[in-house]
């Protein structure tokens, strides 16, 4: 067990370094000056070259990117030029709102797509069984923030029970509260969760179907164990692992997916800021929001990685 966390952990830390110095090369490394184009074309000789040695861009890249893993591994990511506010102050006040935010709408998909799967595994060829399928292949045909937009029209403008956008805060000191955060994204989880169920309720049918066919399912069943409790004590166990790969990689879809549905929310979260950013040339933000959304990608798969063991420990043995 400890060869395999081992391993795990020199692959995690090899690939997130390697996402580091992309990332560096794409957003520091590119031709012409970073301070020229943060500043427009306008802007004098002067204020550039002041610029430039403020943001360090006069030392050799190398050194640059060492200092900026540093300031990483010391959570001090330097000063937002557009908002005048330390970087890592900025990204911390948005996380409040996008992490809720993906865990709400990976908690409903996980739910959703789990039982629509078992459902219509448990059905196969049958009306319920195709019904699933329909459902879940229009689910995926949907964008989100089209979707994200006709919930708006039918909850927040037809039927007024949901804010149409904004977040208030989970204090009352900040103007809202715990319930009222929650409603405020309710609809966009919706909106994230709907084509993420749709994806892995076919996973989930797929993988169930695969198990259902096995030995043991049969001798299970001869002990007289209840169909539902085949299906959900022994079937969905053995069918997770290829269930959990796929339930990891829509996660941190959703972190990265939550860039165009806060827009269409207004929330004040992380996609909406690496928008700003964008917009005001803000390249020390947009490369520090880069890199923790591809350490985000790099951590999940690690931890997946791990629940494989957890799941089916027979993985451990094939791993190291």
């Amino acid at each position: 067990m400890a060869l395999f966390l081992l391993k795990r952990f020199a692959s995690f830390v090899v690939t997130l370094v390697f996402a580091s110095l992309v990332v560096f090369t794409v957003l520091d490394l590119l031709p012409g000056n970073a301070a020229q184009v943060m500043l427009g074309e306008s802007a004098t000789p002067e204020s550039v070259e002041a610029l430039s040695k403020k943001l360090g861009l006069d030392r050799p890249a190398p050194q640059r990117y060492l200092s900026w893993l540093a300031g990483l591994a010391t959570l001090d990511m330097g000063h937002s030029q557009s908002y005048d506010t330390p970087i890592f102050e900025l990204i911390s006040q948005r996380l409040a709102v996008t992490v809720p935010l993906a865990l709400l709408a990976m908690a409903l998909s996980t739910v959703l797509a789990l039982a629509a799967g078992v459902y219509a595994a448990s059905r196969h060829n049958r009306a319920g069984d195709l019904g699933v399928m329909a459902a879940s292949q229009l689910g995926i045909a949907v964008p989100s923030f089209w979707f994200g937009i006709l919930l708006v029209m039918l909850f927040a403008v037809k039927l007024p029970w949901f804010p149409a956008g904004g977040f208030p805060g989970w204090t009352e000191d900040e103007g809202g509260g715990l319930w009222d955060g929650l409603q405020s994204l309710l609809l966009p989880a919706v909106a994230l969760a709907v084509v993420q169920a749709a994806i892995l309720a076919r996973f989930t049918r797929s993988a169930v179907l695969d198990v259902l066919r096995e030995d043991f399912v049969r001798t299970a069943r001869a002990k007289g164990l209840s169909h539902r409790a085949v299906l959900w004590g022994h079937v969905l166990r053995n069918a997770m692992v290829p269930v959990i790969t796929v339930m990891g990689l829509q996660f941190a879809n959703l972190v990265t997916g939550t860039i165009v549905v806060e827009n269409v929310f207004s929330l004040p979260g992380l996609g909406r800021l690496i928008f700003q950013a964008i917009g005001n040339r803000d390249l020390p933000l947009v490369q520090n929001i880069v890199m923790l959304l591809a350490a985000t990608v790099i951590a999940i798969n690690f931890v997946v990685d791990l629940l494989y063991a957890v799941i089916d420990p027979r993985l451990k043995g094939h791993a190291s």
